[in-house]
């Protein structure tokens, strides 16, 4: 699948020239035919990469204690709607309803579940994961179409799929890095002019040759999440990969196999990701006057729900004491380590009024 896609991005190349890397993403992850989430199985050990909910139940858990303490804090609502923005495998969502209907009855009964999800593969996966709770779920291909009401919002992993654009900052002024195919019909990174105002670069203070990324996809979905919010009233959840203030760098990856691959290698067959600004994502709430609840690291914010006390519970009846162990370490990183997923991960919540939820009030 993966010749086919480089010989559909090759002819397009030839024809209309280099291609943008956000025209790029587009390609590689959704193309009808040989797109990446239409034809492979991202997740889990049999796919390309592992999230937080395949690592260990108590992540889910977890986030189902935050929207417990949540609903509680917005008064109880007899009616909810628990949206998830690309839901993977499902997997996150059914450790989040197993402790609700346990736990809070009252709010299970209230709720209604809408998976926000484009692939038919990843459809048909979901149906089958969550096939006991089949009646309470509906499957919509975007945010839009969801029933009005109040809404609980969660979006893990979600963001950092979305595309991109990156700028070069070169001598002459801004270029746009591009696609292109060399002599020997193999993809390559080029750069396009781009139609930008000179003073543009007057406070991009960063050294020439240096690459900056936008995108407008994620401003577009962080919109949609926003007005979500403000229309229906709620609280967002996002978790994702990133950095918490907006900076420069190349943050464009791929990967197959659980290993890192080079993003031109084998489009269609590999996972394309990239660093997301939740810099930027709040100053799109912001302009919606929302509320930012508070954006911290995976591992604070997990910690401030009780994970380390759930997992010791979970010890105490497990016969794979060291497993669990294991699993949250993952999760959470060893000694505060800057490459671990508990201090590359961020999670922001955005709420329609001002509002003290768990674990932020701890910050």
């Amino acid at each position: 699948m993966s010749n086919e896609l480089t010989e559909k991005i090759v002819n397009l190349i030839k024809i209309n020239g280099p291609i943008t890397v956000d025209r790029y993403f587009l390609l590689c992850l959704s193309d009808h035919e040989f797109g990446y989430y239409n034809t492979c199985n991202p997740f889990g050990s049999s796919g390309d990469f592992i999230t937080a909910p395949e690592i260990s139940q108590i992540f889910g858990e977890m986030l189902a204690i935050f929207l417990i303490s949540s609903w509680e804090k917005h008064g109880s609502p007899n009616s909810v709607r628990l949206i998830e923005m690309g839901p993977g495998r499902g997997t996150m969502m059914l450790d989040i309803i197993r402790v609700i209907r346990k736990l809070k009855p009252y709010f299970f009964s209230a709720l209604s579940i809408h998976f926000v999800e484009n692939s038919k593969r990843l459809r048909f996966i979901q149906k089958q994961k969550l096939s006991s709770f089949i009646d309470k779920i509906s499957w919509h291909f975007d945010l839009n179409d969801v029933p009005n009401g109040f809404t609980f919002i969660i979006a893990n992993e979600f963001f950092d799929s979305l595309p991109i654009k990156q700028f070069i900052i070169r001598k002459d002024g801004i270029r746009e890095r591009a696609i292109d195919i060399d002599s020997n019909q193999c993809l390559v990174f080029s750069e396009i002019d781009l139609e930008i105002e000179d003073n543009f670069i007057s406070f991009c203070d960063y050294d020439y040759g240096s690459i900056f990324e936008v995108s407008p996809f994620r401003d577009d979905a962080m919109r949609s999440v926003s007005n979500r919010l403000v229309l229906e009233g709620g609280t967002a959840l996002i978790i994702d990969y990133g950095h918490l203030q907006s900076g420069i760098g190349d943050t464009m990856q791929a990967i197959k196999d659980h290993k890192y691959d080079h993003p031109l290698m084998n489009p269609g067959m590999a996972d394309l990701s990239s660093h997301v600004d939740f810099q930027r994502l709040s100053s799109v709430a912001k302009l919606h006057k929302l509320y930012i609840n508070g954006c911290t690291t995976q591992r604070k914010f997990l910690e401030g729900l009780g994970i380390w006390q759930r997992m010791l519970s979970f010890m105490s009846n497990s016969a794979q004491s060291t497993d669990v162990l294991d699993s949250v370490l993952r999760l959470m990183g060893k000694n505060h380590d800057r490459k671990s997923m508990g201090e590359l991960f961020k999670v922001l919540a955005i709420s329609h009024e001002k509002i003290d939820l768990i674990p932020f009030i701890f910050d």
